[in-house]
């Protein structure tokens, strides 16, 4: 059996990290974060990355939208906005990210949901491309979404130096 690699096997200070979380969590009527859990639950990881120096991007999905289109209401706005409460620093989400981001080290960016590009619910090969290149390290810490055959919870940690959380 093959060891598991966690994140602190890995040297992670100026590497762009890719975080794959589940923060497909419930919204209130107003649009406002309902049940944070799942946010909380990450926490953990996200500072280890922040703390060791990394380029910090989150990706995650938020509810069933149709890929290959925005949705205000399927958006992970307000996700980012709970996030940077809860770390205390501003975490900005970053709408059109396949072609590049920028993200300094120990800095972090919420990647607008992954579930808008078109491919990811098919683990399309091109897609992981893309992603595979915005960084040097994979990071899966998204239990609700791991048995899921999709492009940012599969086929990227194939391109990449792959780890789990502790």
């Amino acid at each position: 059996m093959d060891r598991i690699t966690r994140m602190s096997d890995v040297a992670l200070r100026g590497k762009r990290v890719f975080m794959r979380v589940d923060f497909n969590v419930p919204l209130a009527p107003d649009g406002e974060v309902a049940d944070d859990t799942r946010i909380r639950a990450a926490l953990p990881g996200i500072h280890y990355a922040l703390g060791s120096g990394a380029a910090l991007m989150i990706a995650s999905h938020l509810g069933r939208p149709s890929e290959g289109a925005f949705s205000q209401v399927d958006s992970l706005a307000p996700v980012a906005q709970r996030l940077s409460q809860l770390l205390e620093r501003t975490v900005p989400l970053a709408r059109d990210w396949l072609n590049g981001i920028e993200v300094s080290p120990g800095s972090a960016v919420l990647l607008e949901n992954c579930r808008f590009n078109v491919g990811e619910k098919a683990n399309d090969e091109p897609l992981s491309r893309s992603m595979a290149a915005l960084c040097d390290v994979f990071i899966m810490d998204a239990f609700g979404a791991a048995h899921r055959v999709e492009a940012t919870a599969f086929r990227v940690s194939h391109r990449l130096r792959a780890a789990v959380p502790f």
